[in-house]
């Protein structure tokens, strides 16, 4: 089931730059910088209530985020969704027909468990669902 809007991941080319503006010119606080090797990204996150945003910078040329920079720029990349059983949750929306990226869960950053469905069956929005890995 989902719980709540984890957080929004937002694409940028370079992450120092955009903490700089998040941090100066909405007064957020980052907190915590991370490198997400399965994903080739460098990640920061910053809380906005209960829903984080997650900046994105990638680290390779050949990363779903340097890909998505290319063809769109800047901007908003994906919506996260906290479920409490993120293979459960995979099995409803794959009996829905919708088209998954990944089949079984990944690291992701923040020590949690991921997995994307794809833009092309979920609306135009690039899905990921998210579980804390104590509890996946």
């Amino acid at each position: 089931m989902i719980k709540q809007i984890d957080h929004l991941g937002i694409a940028v080319h370079n992450l120092d730059t955009s903490i700089e503006y998040y941090t100066q010119a909405l007064g957020l606080k980052c907190e915590g910088r991370e490198d997400v090797a399965s994903q080739k990204v460098k990640t920061a996150f910053f809380a906005v209530g209960d829903v984080h945003l997650e900046l994105l910078e990638p680290t390779s040329d050949d990363s779903p985020i340097a890909k998505f920079l290319e063809k769109n720029g800047e901007g908003i990349h994906h919506i996260a969704y906290k479920v409490d059983d993120i293979q459960k949750q995979l099995s409803l929306a794959s009996d829905q027909g919708v088209r998954l990226i990944h089949e079984v869960p990944i690291e992701g950053a923040g020590n949690k468990m991921v997995a994307f469905l794809h833009p092309k069956s979920t609306q135009g929005v690039l899905t990921e669902f998210c579980q804390p890995k104590e509890s996946a």
